[in-house]
This record gives C-alpha cells, sequence and structure tokens, in this order.
C-alpha cells in the first residue's frame, strides 16, 4: 500500500534528494494524516459518547488533534519548499522544523487538557457501557495506526525527515493509548469496575510525552545539532578521493532545512604544489559537492609538508603519543618551527566533549610532558577544540 501510493502520488519519487521530489513526499503525509485522523476522530468520538469514556473521548480528541498537526505539517512542507529570496538566501527549509514544533504544542494542550478531565472522572465517575460493536471500532483505530506509523517511518526513512519519524513514534503512541482505552473497557465488562478515569490519565501523560519527543527532535535542528557521522563520512570521502588532497579535518556542517545545507572543511594539500594548482581542484570538489551530495561546500586549503622527512617524522611521534593517551583524540594543522635552544611544535588537537575545564588542562600538560619526554627541544604549542560532528 506505501508503494502504491508513493508511485501513484509523487513523481520521480526515486530522486528523494530532490527538493520538489521531497515537497511531494510531506504533500503525501500530511494527507494521508489528516483522511485517516479526521476517520478515527469520528469513529472514537462516537464510541466514547456511547460508552461514556472519557478515556475514548480523549484518545478520539488526540487523533483530531493529530489531523490538526498533518494540516499544518501539509502547510509547513509546502512553505518550506519556497526558493530562496532576497530576505533568507538560505531558502525555506527551517519553516518544516517550526511547523512540527507548532505540532508539539497542539499535541502537549491535548494532553493537558484529557490530564484535568481524567481527574474529574476519577472524582466523580460515570458508569460504563459495553459494546462489542464500538470494541470492533477501536480495534480497527488500532490497526490504522500501525499502518500509519509504519507508513511514516518508511517515508521518514526514505527522505531523511525528522518531522515524519516523529510522527511515526507519534502514531506509535496512539497504538499504546489506544490499546490501554480498550484494556479499560474489557477489565469493565468482566470485573465490573470502573478504572477509565486512571487509564484516561495513563492515555494523557502518553499524549504529552509524545508531545515532548516531537518538541524535542524539532528543536535540536533549530538549535544546532552535530553533523550526523555518516553525513559526515559522504563528505570527507569525497573530499579525500581527489588526487592532490592528502586529508581533511574540521568539518562544519550548518543545517537550512531537510534539503538545504552547507558546510565548510580544512582540505590538507602539499605544500610543493602550485597554489594554483590545488586551488582548481578545490574549486572543482565544491562544485562537485553540489551535485553530488546537494550541499553548499566551502573548503580551506592547509599547506602540509610532504617531502620533510623530518617533519613527517615528528608528526608521527606526536601522533602516536596523542592516541596513547586517548584512541579518541587526533591532531592536526602540524608544523614545526627550528630555534637555537628549542624546536615548536605547532599543532591542533581534537578532543571529544567528555574533556571540561581542569580535564583539559591536565591533558594539555600530559601531551606537553610525554612530547618533551621524546626529545628535550621539543615545546609544544598547540590548540585543543572539540568536533562539530556527533559521535558514533
Amino acid at each position: 500500500m506505501v508503494d502504491f501510493l508513493v508511485h501513484k502520488f509523487v513523481k520521480n519519487f526515486e530522486y528523494t534528494e530532490n527538493a520538489q521530489v521531497r515537497t511531494e513526499y510531506g504533500v503525501l503525509a500530511g494527507m494521508v494524516g489528516i483522511v485517516c485522523n479526521l476517520l478515527l476522530f469520528g469513529g472514537k468520538l462516537s464510541v466514547g459518547l456511547v460508552l461514556h469514556s472519557i478515556s475514548v473521548m480523549a484518545d478520539a480528541f488526540n487523533n483530531l488533534s493529530d489531523a490538526a498537526s498533518s494540516v499544518i505539517g501539509f502547510v509547513g512542507v509546502k512553505m518550506a519548499s519556497k526558493p530562496a529570496d532576497q530576505d533568507h538566501p538560505f531558502g525555506h527549509g527551517r519553516i518544516e522544523y517550526i511547523a512540527a514544533l507548532i505540532v508539539s504544542f497542539l499535541v502537549l494542550e491535548v494532553g493537558l487538557s484529557f490530564l484535568k478531565s481524567a481527574v474529574g472522572k476519577i472524582r466523580e465517575p460515570e458508569d460504563l457501557s459495553f459494546s462489542a460493536v464500538s470494541l470492533m471500532v477501536l480495534l480497527g483505530s488500532i490497526a490504522v495506526k500501525l499502518w500509519m506509523g509504519y507508513f511514516n517511518r518508511k517515508l521518514g526513512k526514505r527522505i531523511h525527515s525528522k518531522v515524519m519519524m516523529a510522527t511515526a513514534a507519534d502514531a506509535m503512541g496512539d497504538v499504546v493509548t489506544t490499546s490501554a482505552t480498550v484494556a479499560s473497557i474489557l477489565f469493565f465488562r468482566l470485573t465490573g469496575i470502573n478504572i477509565d478515569g486512571f487509564v484516561g490519565i495513563a492515555v494523557a501523560l502518553v499524549v504529552m510525552w509524545a508531545g515532548i519527543g516531537i518538541a524535542k527532535d524539532t528543536l535540536e535542528p533549530l538549535i544546532g545539532e552535530a553533523a550526523d557521522p555518516e553525513v559526515y563520512h559522504k563528505i570527507t570521502e569525497m573530499v579525500e578521493s581527489y588526487e592532490g588532497i592528502l586529508g581533511s579535518h574540521d568539518l562544519i556542517v550548518h543545517n537550512y532545512g531537510p534539503t538545504r545545507s552547507l558546510a565548510s572543511i580544512h582540505a590538507e594539500v602539499p605544500n610543493d604544489v602550485d597554489i594554483e594548482v590545488s586551488h582548481e581542484i578545490i574549486d572543482r570538489i565544491e562544485r562537485d559537492a553540489v551535485k553530488k551530495l546537494g550541499i553548499f561546500l566551502v573548503i580551506h586549503m592547509d599547506p602540509v609538508a610532504v617531502r620533510d622527512e623530518r617533519v613527517t617524522a615528528v608528526r608521527t611521534e606526536v601522533k602516536a603519543v596523542v592516541e596513547e593517551l586517548d584512541s579518541r583524540l587526533s591532531i592536526h594543522d602540524f608544523r614545526m618551527v627550528d630555534g637555537e635552544q628549542q624546536m615548536n611544535l605547532i599543532f591542533d588537537v581534537v578532543v571529544p566533549y567528555a574533556y571540561q575545564g581542569k580535564d583539559l588542562k591536565q591533558l594539555q600538560t600530559k601531551i606537553s610532558e610525554k612530547v618533551r619526554g621524546l626529545d628535550s627541544r621539543y615545546h609544544c604549542i598547540m590548540t585543543l577544540e572539540k568536533s562539530y560532528v556527533a559521535e558514533e
């Protein structure tokens, strides 16, 4: 069914990196969400009124909020697809995240509202009634939500959409809440004990937790999250695949929406190659990055001494010392400056975020002492820096 809908409503569906194709995926997900959630709202509300069940009605209005969320997501995707303009040179892609954030507030509001109603139901309980038809409607809604979770997860993975993955998680939360509601009705049928209000509280808490999860997932790219390791490997492998590039480091990725990323990276080039030759290679990589990865890439050139065997040997020694202290550490931008009394070793060390405050100073001291142990003339002038890539 998922592939049928994609093939039917998304042109060129296989080109998921294309902004227009991605927008069509978002529109499809939004329309499916609106239709399914409105149908579920109508069915559950009818059941809730027949059974006098606050947990069922809470579940129904949760589906109505999901339908509103789908509308907001639909509008957000359409607005996010607007091209760049003078006021927004990086496009409007982040609107999709803002739309998802609004959705999270709606979900939280629904949860809070029905938490209040459930508490009132416990204080002043009402008699429940049982209907086999109503129970079948609820079981059918569970099946629909399971499919919607699968649908959004599959599309979300296909186009790398945080919003769709959050929607999939929300759908699975709905499965849990509706299942709890069914359990409370069956429990009443078997025992005559009304636990509807308590189940309503549980349903409301699950709904609120889903809202918090959606907010967290959408706030991260807005605040500025570390680059995904997969993106890191794609960019570095592409850059380092070109002849004339010895290595790379200091990758920073800026996200301006699911289909709009800018990045900067330092590329190491031989210091004995004409600068115009290296510059031509850098220009070609930047152009290819847009075509192959869809990323606007800015590359800074770092000259590296490749024919000075002495510099290479010392760099290897220092690298071994640093990695012996912590295998997660790495060095780059290594240079040597000879003096009469000492030899300055200038380099940068990339350290994990676990190192803070005193730990950084202690690490710097340990590196300096161990390197000086190689040769008393060595004097380390190092810069400790953090990576902008998420740890794997």
